[in-house]
């Protein structure tokens, strides 16, 4: 190559669920022991007929196919504001809401808008490894806050405070969180929300799960506070609840200041979020609560349906679970976290993504996302683990 590539990109590592998938590239599995891809957060079913055909129709339409505004459509900023207030029982404008070309691009445009090379933004260990690796592009430092002990995977503000240095532009949180799968308690929440506050520096809280909550609980206050737009940019994702990963539609909630910028990065990137999904997502808050609803209880049951199998296992700790994901610390002392995935793709045909992939420090963990198989599948790879600490 006579040309010289980026070291801000190259010295990035390469896409982490495809270098774990390249484990098993060319290989075939018997029928009695097929894989069990467990790496990837994707609903484990497809969109309802009603709306597979309702995107059939619209594409009839013109307009669906020219560009849209920036910010989104706004018959889906309105729909979108409206569902986020009802859910946090408050007052959401649509004039504060962007959508975007999936909850990736939320965070790439937040990022963009709040910190430059030279700064810092903290980032709770383990971390969803597109944000620590879109922050290490910018030239943005990435900052590890880690959990302590027997937290259940949750991080500590005290922590994070002392973490806070003149680089600092923002915290991130994702609750329920991915990789971990651990929920934030309200508390915790709202205290890294003062703290952001009192230092003047934004908390991002990635909320892309916050419909695969077990409860009704309110997640947090924050939108209580009359002065949040100063603090907080919200992001969320529409691909899980109604099972659109693949039309990449998600969101973006801040005050005007930001959005202002937000807007710019956003129409230098995409111009606007695909259309065709967009309607998706607009049918999907006006018509498929029922549906959606069916789906989030299903999905939560298979998680408790898996913690309860490890529990009586003994064998593999469950640090945490929630939303799609369980993170497990394995048994095998001392194995390379990667060592283990290689050997579970090899001896048992499950495939996990090592905890190295989400962070430094995580070799005695992997993780598994069991969202993305049916309910029957969950007993069998709780069987296979077991099999292979024995």
């Amino acid at each position: 190559m006579s040309y010289v590539l980026s070291p801000a990109v190259t010295g990035i590592e390469a896409a982490p669920i495809a270098a774990v998938r390249a484990l098993i590239a060319g290989r075939s599995f018997p029928a009695d022991r097929p894989l069990i891809d467990l790496t990837q957060a994707a609903p484990g079913y497809p969109p309802p007929a009603e709306l597979t055909d309702h995107l059939a129709r619209r594409l009839a339409d013109p307009a669906i196919h020219r560009y849209g505004d920036i910010l989104g459509v706004p018959a889906l900023r309105e729909a979108y504001a409206e569902h986020l207030g009802a859910f946090h029982r408050t007052t959401i404008k649509p004039s504060q809401v962007a959508i975007t070309a999936g909850c990736n691009q939320a965070f790439c445009a937040a990022m963009m808008a709040l910190a430059s090379a030279g700064d810092s933004v903290l980032l709770p260990r383990p971390h969803y490894f597109n944000h620590a690796m879109w922050l290490r592009m910018l030239g943005v430092r990435p900052v590890p806050l880690d959990f302590r002990d027997g937290s259940g995977a949750v991080p500590d503000p005290a922590d994070a405070e002392a973490l806070i240095d003149r680089t600092t532009r923002a915290i991130v949180l994702v609750s329920p969180n991915n990789p971990s799968g651990a929920t934030y308690p309200p508390a915790v929440i709202e205290a890294f929300y003062a703290l952001a506050k009192r230092r003047r520096i934004a908390l991002v809280l990635d909320e892309t799960y916050k419909d695969f909550l077990p409860d009704t609980t309110r997640p947090h206050r924050i939108f209580d506070d009359p002065d949040w737009p100063q603090t907080l940019i919200h992001l969320y994702s529409f691909s899980k609840v109604y099972a659109l990963p693949g039309h990449r539609v998600g969101a973006l909630t801040a005050g005007p200041a930001a959005l202002a910028e937000i807007e710019k990065v956003m129409d230098c990137v995409a111009i606007c979020a695909p259309r065709p999904g967009q309607e998706a997502a607009l049918y999907g808050l006006r018509h498929l609560a029922g549906w959606a609803r069916e789906r989030i209880a299903a999905v939560v049951a298979r998680g408790r349906a898996f913690g309860d199998l490890v529990a009586r296992s003994n064998r593999w700790r469950l640090v945490s679970l929630g939303a799609y994901f369980a993170y497990l610390e394995h048994p095998f002392a001392g194995a390379p976290a990667m060592d283990v995935v290689r050997r579970l793709a090899d001896a048992q045909h499950l495939l996990l993504l090592p905890g190295t992939t989400f962070g430094e420090g995580q070799e005695r963990f992997v993780r598994l996302a069991y969202a993305n198989v049916v309910d029957d599948v969950i007993p069998d790879v709780v069987a296979r683990l077991d099999e292979a600490a024995r």
